[in-house]
């Protein structure tokens, strides 16, 4: 297969790489694309050094079986409508298509039915509501969801690398709050993105919109508080879910444990440190909420794989599973 990467340098970008090495699917030909200033620059795919192009509209006119875009929401609206022309299928990470209505917005183990005879773009979720969807899906289909709260605590490396180095710089006495409102290092700032005219913030809007989308429930009622606190890598989340049915915690316990893409704990719970590479979602704090119809639980994912990259292989993955590629 042929395979691209747009926005190679960044994080994500080198974190597809990663992550296509760690699916052990046979890519026959990579190349990789940032910005003018990473021309030439060298990136590794199992040991082979390749380097990295300045990307451009006739670059992509070359024919792809997989595009992926880490390179936000401007690139991908100027560059996927050009790539798909030439390339089957796009899978973009940035905001920019997620909310059309044609284009699928996928989690595998959730709704990844949804690719299969699919060409085109698709849109990777945000990245926390890539975590919370997977458990919710799971209850969803033994009670019947009708209503979330959440809460999120974001780590800063969902602001990029500028998010950690800001963290790194107040950890070592720097005043610059850099790209956040307040000083992050020692706080918690209840803002992502800009406040929206209903009070919520743009985070906010994404993982409400996304959550109905995924979970294929437009009359869910959300309601999101994202939070971002001084943690490297790893989103965290309190979930409150009400149910059309009573909820047997005994049936939720055993169908959570044995779901796809999921970790669960009964007796113990798990924090960011405790993450280390893995790729899926991690539950547990599970418990009745305000009646027999609820419940509450811990969430926590690592959002730069679980909840970006390791998400776009999977939906490149199981397409390609779908159309006989692999």
């Amino acid at each position: 297969m042929k395979i691209a990467i747009v926005g190679a340098t960044g994080e994500v970008g080198r974190m597809m790489i990663t992550c296509l090495e760690e699916s052990n699917v046979e890519v026959a030909e990579l190349e990789l694309f940032a910005s003018q200033r990473s021309e030439g620059s060298m990136l590794y795919y199992n040991d082979n050094p390749i380097k990295v192009q300045t990307l451009t509209e006739k670059a992509l006119c070359k024919h792809y079986d997989y595009v992926f875009f880490s390179a936000g929401a401007g690139i991908a609206k100027t560059f996927a409508p050009i790539a798909a022309q030439a390339s089957e299928v796009i899978i973009d990470n940035s905001s920019g298509f997620r909310q059309d209505k044609g284009i699928p917005l996928i989690v595998p183990a959730v709704n990844g039915d949804l690719l299969s005879g699919y060409n085109g773009i698709i849109a990777n979720p945000n990245c926390s509501t890539t975590q919370i969807v997977i458990p919710l899906a799971v209850l969803d289909k033994l009670f019947g969801l009708n209503q979330i709260i959440v809460s999120t605590y974001q780590s800063v490396s969902g602001s990029g690398h500028q998010g950690v180095a800001t963290l790194l710089n107040q950890r070592k006495g720097s005043t610059d709050k850099s790209i956040y409102p307040h000083i992050i290092d020692l706080n918690v700032i209840p803002q992502i993105g800009g406040f929206l005219d209903s009070g919520y913030s743009q985070e906010e809007e994404k993982m409400s919109f996304e959550s109905c989308k995924i979970l294929r429930k437009p009359e869910l009622k959300v309601s999101v508080t994202t939070v971002r606190v001084p943690v490297i890598y790893g989103h965290s989340a309190t979930v409150y879910a009400q149910f059309d049915k009573t909820v047997n915690l005994a049936k939720a316990e055993k169908a959570l444990s044995e779901a796809a893409s999921l970790v669960y704990y009964q007796n113990s719970y798990v924090t960011p440190l405790d993450l280390g590479n893995s790729n899926d979602s991690h539950v547990c704090r599970l418990r009745t909420g305000c009646d027999s119809k609820s419940v509450n639980f811990w969430n926590v994912g690592h959002n730069v794989r679980l909840g970006a990259a390791a998400n776009a292989v999977d939906i490149f993955k199981l397409h390609a599973q779908y159309s006989g590629r692999i």
